[in-house]
């Protein structure tokens, strides 16, 4: 059920957007504003490429990566995937399902405003932070890295720049709803090492499974892996 967000908090991006958040078309206004209090932000579709190019060099931070729900290292292509924003105290919770065949891999953070940008805690336990600079450029949200640190038992720990995302989200052709998102990592030397590009559409729902914390959507995604998984 999708439901207005009027009377919801400022979100993360309005925070720090200020007017300039209302030059976003419609689709990716609905994705980057407010959720109200008892709703969640959900958008299911299919990323046209996943993965790393560089999975046998960069292997075994993309194992240690997958226990902190951060990166991984399997790669594809069509694959399905679900997104799930959840407001929280002072920001925003996401979650990031992939639906590999026969695994699924998840991809957490948690976003707040400060300073002028947007703080990502990336992890289970939010253990990289990752400062992002958005901006509106030809109606596309663009968020550019800045500033890395590592968060250790409460101590911020600044990281030299060992790498940077690119996040670009636009809304799709046709006036069909749906959003397409393209994420990059880069690193000095390497160049691009993880990517993932795709489309979905996305809506404001009621969180009515409170006992379980996963929305109602999921059980579309458990179909997809059902449908994928090799037989």
């Amino acid at each position: 059920m999708t439901t207005a967000a009027e009377d919801a908090p400022a979100s993360v991006y309005q925070r720090v957007l200020g007017e300039a958040y209302g030059d976003l078309p419609s689709v990716l206004a609905r994705y980057f504003g407010p959720i109200p209090p008892g709703h969640v932000g959900v958008g299911e579709g299919t990323y046209d490429t996943v993965g790393s190019r560089y999975r046998l060099i960069v292997w075994p931070v993309l194992v240690w990566s997958t226990r902190h729900d951060m990166l991984f290292p399997e790669a594809g292509e069509q694959v399905p995937f679900l997104v799930e924003n959840r407001p929280v105290a002072d920001g925003l919770a996401g979650s990031r399902w992939f639906a590999f065949p026969g695994r699924l891999r998840v991809m957490r953070d948690t976003m707040r405003a400060g300073d002028g940008e947007i703080i990502e805690r990336l992890g289970r336990r939010g253990g990289l932070e990752v400062r992002l600079r958005p901006a509106i450029e030809d109606r596309r949200m663009v968020l550019r890295s800045g500033r890395l640190a590592w968060r250790v038992r409460g101590i911020r720990v600044p990281l030299p720049r060992v790498a940077s995302v690119t996040v670009q989200e636009s809304a799709g052709q046709g006036g069909d709803g749906r959003q397409r998102v393209d994420v990059r990592l880069r690193m000095p030397l390497l160049g691009e090492v993880f990517r993932y590009s795709g489309s979905f559409a996305y809506r404001i729902m009621r969180d009515d499974d409170s006992g379980s914390g996963v929305s109602a959507a999921l059980p579309t995604l458990s179909m997809w892996l059902t449908q994928n998984s090799p037989h």
